[in-house]
């Protein structure tokens, strides 16, 4: 294939080649285009390369979001104040100001024309519809004016087991929208993985779907339903929605009103619904991101932070607008889809999907995209990966006209990745890899449209965020591998997590490595040029399939099978962009790993955690090696995995049973042999 500069390109090309140069056209409509020349005209200030736009950002990051705030027009009571303090954790942004998020992303409705889409959805059991801005705004008035009736008050929480539908869409939105806090779990979690998550929260309100469909087989959770809703005491009301047509279960302890009753009634004009704008430091919701041990981290986020942030990443980073269409495959599980939801705030539509993303084949996401218009396509690295394996050509099959955008994320992309994309896809594409998380719901590391593509490269540091790479000793590193950091407050910040009494578990979360600096738990490493690159976890976060799951809620759940005295589990990045997740258990006495023990550990954490919590492979291991503070030595042994040397892997002095690692070093290395001859 070839570049638009000419250059002819292999379909496995080199780390940092290039792949793509926007044309004038592509630069001149790009939204951080028309933003530099609004900060050119209305703060005289003029950037020589993005770098430099970068550099002030984060140096003067009072001025920074000052002008985001001004730029998009972010109404309701302006701050008085940007940012109070210089501590991230202590840190408080926006102060003064009073706005609604929900109110933000509905905004478009005022402007739309009368058939201007605002949803457009499918899924393996509907097929393709759209809903206009007037009728998303119209539900959410509704839904939002009946939990008002119903009792809910600003602050208190609304949680839903539901799928990617827009009811779910509408409930989030009508939620938000009188300040009450949204937590969202997907219906392929069991129960106790929910309640394990909810359990925090004491909600009042909660909304379930009676099951799902996934690749061609219907789900029921009406079971799990009852389970959750029976293991919240605190519930007052259950909205059902009857999604896969299952009767209704009555042993619900809490009063059942049907989704499509509270729908009902006269329309509510946007002019007499009133949102309720709260200060900046009032939590919009609850994201939950697990670690290695303990319960999930219940992380809450703010309106005005939110706003702003996603106001500046979906345009100036994703290059949203009036018009465009983003579709980015994701559960309502994942914070891609808030991500994806956010995509309204700059007037552009959102793509909804809930299904497997090879239901009908392996270039079924393709389809869809065919299918809504999608202007812009996002999957995990590791969906690609299957893709390509599976032979699918997109190009040969679809047509993708409308498809200038390709984001990548949840995983490191390699250069064989955005190879594949260029080569099956189209070659005039913006293929961007982007990075961030569930703590902060946007991306640290992000594109522009504006610049080239080099393979396997994240473009940019994202603008307003003192992103930086630093080494063992706390100092900032380019052309090396090191820590990905945070040096200064951001706005999209977690305020807190919820029920962690003097942000203990906040602090041990991002700042022991580093005092006072967020480190992130990334490996990554900047070149010259400003773009970076990544390398996987550098802590043991478990990233299956693009998601990042906890290792402690897979041991909860081994816990409780009889034969498993210990467990570990790792999750590797390995060479072509592949994951690989082993489970190691060493058993009780005279106990054997045999079929039958395998078939119930995989029942149990498919049902009681979910389907991505289910290991590629379950070993026996003699034991678990631990550290001398007892704790799992779950980083040493993926890295032994991945090829790095044993003394370099793990110290034996700092463990409590140094014989132990002997068996994961011969493991590891029969692995490699393994692959050495494939």
């Amino acid at each position: 294939m070839t570049s638009e500069t000419g250059q002819t390109l292999s379909s496995a090309p080199t780390a940092g080649q290039l792949l793509w140069t926007p044309d004038s056209v592509r630069v001149e409509r790009a939204q951080i285009t028309k933003f530099l020349r609004w900060l050119e005209r209305e703060r005289r200030l003029i950037f020589t390369d993005y770098e430099d736009l970068w550099r002030w950002s984060v140096a003067e990051g009072d001025c920074f979001w000052r002008a985001i705030w001004d730029y998009f027009g972010i109404f309701g009571d302006a701050p008085a104040e940007v940012v109070s303090g210089t501590d991230i954790l202590r840190a408080r942004w926006f102060l003064g100001a009073r706005v609604n998020y929900a109110e933000h992303l509905l905004r478009h409705e005022s402007v739309a024309t009368s058939e201007e889409v605002a949803l457009v959805y499918c899924s393996e059991v509907r097929p393709v519809a759209t809903m206009t801005w007037s009728e998303l705004g119209g539900q959410v008035r509704r839904l939002a004016t009946r939990l008002r009736q119903i009792g809910v008050q600003p602050g208190d929480r609304v949680v839903s087991y539901m799928p990617n539908i827009p009811e779910t869409a509408v409930a989030m939105l009508a939620t938000v929208a009188i300040g009450a806090v949204w937590s969202s779990a997907a219906p392929e979690f069991g129960s106790k993985m929910v309640l394990e998550r909810f359990g925090q929260l004491e909600p009042k309100v909660a909304f379930f779907a009676d099951g799902y469909q996934f690749n061609g087989r219907v789900f029921d959770r009406r079971a799990e339903i009852v389970t959750i809703a029976n293991g919240l005491s605190s519930l007052t009301t259950l909205i059902w929605l009857p999604y896969v047509g299952l009767e209704r279960d009555v042993a619900i302890v809490p009063r059942v009103v049907e989704f499509a009753d509270l729908l009902k009634g006269p329309e509510i004009a946007a002019a007499e619904f009133k949102y309720k704008r709260v200060p900046s430091d009032h939590p919009l919701w609850i994201l939950f991101s697990s670690g290695t041990t303990g319960l999930p981290k219940a992380i809450a986020h703010g309106h005005a932070g939110m706003v702003a942030e996603h106001l500046k990443a979906m345009a100036l980073h994703c290059d949203l607008g009036p018009g465009r269409r983003m579709f980015f495959y994701s559960t309502t599980g994942w914070m891609m889809w808030n991500a994806v939801m956010a995509s309204l705030i700059v007037g552009a539509a959102a793509i909804l999907y809930d299904g497997s993303p090879f239901h009908g084949g392996a270039d079924a996401l393709w389809r869809i995209a065919d299918e809504t218009g999608a202007t812009v396509f996002g999957a995990s690295p590791t969906l690609i990966q299957t893709m390509k394996k599976e032979n699918v050509r997109p190009a040969l099959t679809f047509d993708l006209r409308a498809l200038d955008t390709i984001i990548l994320g949840g995983a490191p992309s390699t250069p064989e990745t955005f190879g594949w994309i260029y080569e099956n896809v189209r070659q005039d594409l913006w293929v961007t890899s982007q990075t961030g998380g569930t703590e902060l719901c946007s991306s640290l590391l992000a594109g522009t449209p504006a610049l080239p593509v080099h393979a396997g490269e994240l473009q940019v540091r994202a603008l307003g965020i003192d992103v930086q790479v630093w080494n063992e000793n706390g100092e900032e590193i380019f052309d090396d591998v090191g820590e990905l950091i945070v040096a200064k407050p951001f706005p999209s910040a977690p305020l807190f997590f919820w029920g962690d009494a003097g942000d203990v578990r906040y602090h041990d979360s991002y700042f022991t490595t580093y005092s006072g600096i967020w480190r992130h738990g990334d490996l990554a490493k900047f070149n010259s040029r400003g773009g970076a690159y990544l390398y996987g976890r550098s802590d043991a976060t478990l990233n299956r399939f693009g998601v990042r799951i906890g290792s402690a809620e897979l041991y909860r759940v081994l816990e409780q099978i009889p034969e498993i005295a210990d467990a570990l589990v790792v999750c590797c990045e390995m060479p072509r962009g592949e994951f690989y997740m082993p489970l190691f258990v060493a058993l009780g006495a005279g106990r054997q790993l045999d079929e039958d023990l395998k078939s119930r550990i995989v029942v149990r954490l498919r049902t009681d955690a979910s389907p991505r919590h289910v290991p590629d492979e379950i070993h026996q291991a003699p034991a678990i090696p631990y550290t001398l503070t007892g704790k799992r030595m779950e980083v040493p042994v993926r890295k032994l995995i991945m090829g790095v040397p044993p003394e370099r892997a793990a110290s034996t002095d700092a463990m409590g049973n140094p014989a132990s690692l002997n068996w994961f070093v011969e493991f590891a290395t029969r692995g490699r042999a393994t692959r050495d001859t494939d």
